[in-house]
């Protein structure tokens, strides 16, 4: 049963890797493109993506052999989503962000007690990581590792947050624990700013500047950042002018559902 339950998690994992290998620099994939990425087995990984396929999930290129996202893979789940999220508003702002700038933006969401990337866009100038792969959508940090995801555990009430930090420093190996009193008292200190800028984490020297997007519900805090480079040099206060203001014009913008009119008044 154990093995059983462990190969259907494996699964799980290889599809949503599969998925998050798709970016503004891989809109397509072919099998070793995906086992070079992720080192999984080639026989595996070509019997996944036809299942992928056969699912609906990916399209097939019948001359290059490779693969893309269906409407299907970028819908799933959508109709559950704020309206901002489901029309399509935040990825345009983070296009005119990343455009605008030339700086790499990352959405974080909370995981458990990590912060997670749930949506990568790479801007002009490489950074600098552990990871031989870099950023990409899909990874994951502890919370108190990262400015966004102190960002992230502010917006919980106490004294739940102060459980969630004292359980992080807990089970945090001997060279990330902390003094209780001083990381509690960073994030409030965020909390009360509403914003968060320094490390971004994942295992990079790079920095973050990030906001939190309006209108969230409860636990469920999603989060939009800057991520550079020190040497970089960027102004960090700019930065976090030019967030501020893209996220209060995201939140003007009606629903697409409050400027349809019933069929009546249509007609």
């Amino acid at each position: 049963m154990r093995s059983t339950e462990s190969n259907k998690a494996k699964i799980a994992n290889r599809v949503i890797e599969v998925l998050d290998f798709f970016d503004d620099n891989h809109t397509e994939a072919t099998v070793m493109d995906i086992v070079r990425k992720y080192n999984r087995p080639q026989s595996s990984t070509s019997e996944l993506l036809s299942s992928l396929v056969n699912l609906g999930l990916l399209y097939k290129d019948p001359v290059s052999r490779s693969y893309s996202p269906t409407p299907r893979a970028a819908l799933l789940g959508a109709v559950a989503q704020p309206d901002f999220i489901r029309d399509g508003q935040l990825m345009a702002m983070v296009d005119r962000l990343v455009a605008q700038t030339g700086l790499a933006i990352a959405v974080f969401g909370m995981v458990g007690l990590n912060v997670q990337i749930f949506s990568w866009r790479g801007g002009n100038s490489k950074l600098c990581t552990a990871r031989h792969d870099g950023f990409s959508s899909g990874m994951q940090e502890r919370m108190t590792d990262s400015a966004a995801g102190m960002l992230l555990l502010s917006t919980i009430t106490q004294p739940r947050r102060d459980g969630m930090i004292r359980r992080l420093n807990a089970e945090a190996p001997e060279s990330k624990q902390f003094p209780f009193s001083e990381m509690s008292a960073k994030v409030e200190q965020v909390r009360q700013s509403g914003f968060s800028c320094g490390m971004a984490g994942f295992g990079s020297i790079a920095d973050t500047c990030a906001v939190l997007l309006p209108n969230q519900s409860p636990n469920r805090p999603i989060a939009i950042g800057f991520v550079y480079e020190p040497s970089h040099q960027v102004d960090a206060e700019a930065l976090r002018q030019l967030l501020v203001e893209a996220v209060s014009h995201c939140e003007k913008q009606p629903p697409a559902s409050a400027s349809v009119l019933p069929m009546s008044s249509a007609a």
